[in-house]
């Protein structure tokens, strides 16, 4: 419980928490964005971590002159390449091993797979704005989806889109008075922001799952 408090202090508290890393450990803190980011995107046992709001408040602080924008932008557009290429691959190796034995839940593959139906190869771009689909979107690409070259392209595109759109904004907004005054619930908003569009396609699978019971 306790952890669980410390876990959700850290994530409403990013700006706070990552300014005090700033000053403990300097330059190693872009190690420590390249790491989380990293995992993140690139293993399946981490779809918790921040994400959206990690890169949004590495830009306000860069904003404010304690990061490079420049820096933060190209590391972790290369964190975020690299994690999703890495999911891909444990997708393609291990991804029938791992979902036989249950080490991750039915429910965020049955997820990823509609999300796949629908949009197709644009899942790796469109995931990359999703938590928790994020995650498992190369994952399932991996396991047989799609091909990689195929997959490599999406992701580099989905990769730079998404790091440039949230640090950029953070970058840009972050500074506003506003902003920092209530950066918790900045936080929180884009949290529901990002959750919106699977929270709308679970509904409307929920919806045509009832209609078609209903139509036997």
């Amino acid at each position: 419980m306790e952890l669980l408090k410390d876990f959700i202090d850290l994530f409403l508290h990013l700006d706070k928490h990552l300014a005090e890393i700033i000053g403990e450990y300097g330059v190693w803190t872009y190690l420590l964005l390249f790491l989380i980011v990293f995992a993140e995107t690139g293993l399946v046992v981490t779809p918790i971590l921040p994400g959206d709001s990690l890169l949004f408040a590495a830009g306000a602080l860069a904003g404010g002159g304690s990061l490079q924008v420049g820096v933060v932008f190209l590391l972790l557009s290369a964190a975020a390449i690299l994690g999703d290429t890495v999911n891909y691959w444990i997708g393609n190796r291990l991804g029938p091993q791992i979902v036989r034995r249950r080490w991750i839940k039915q429910e965020y593959m049955d997820r990823t797979h509609a999300f796949f139906e629908k949009y197709g190869g644009k899942t790796i771009i469109m995931a990359r704005f999703v938590p928790i689909i994020r995650t498992f979107a190369p994952f399932v690409a991996g396991i047989g989806a799609m091909t990689y070259g195929k997959f490599l392209a999406y992701n580099v595109i989905g990769g730079v889109l998404w790091v440039a759109i949230c640090v950029f904004a953070g970058y840009f907004f972050g500074g506003l008075q506003v902003v920092k005054d209530n950066f918790s619930l900045v936080i929180i908003a884009i949290v529901i922001v990002s959750v919106m569009p699977g929270v709308i396609e679970y509904i409307r699978h929920r919806r045509a799952m009832a209609a078609a019971n209903k139509s036997k």
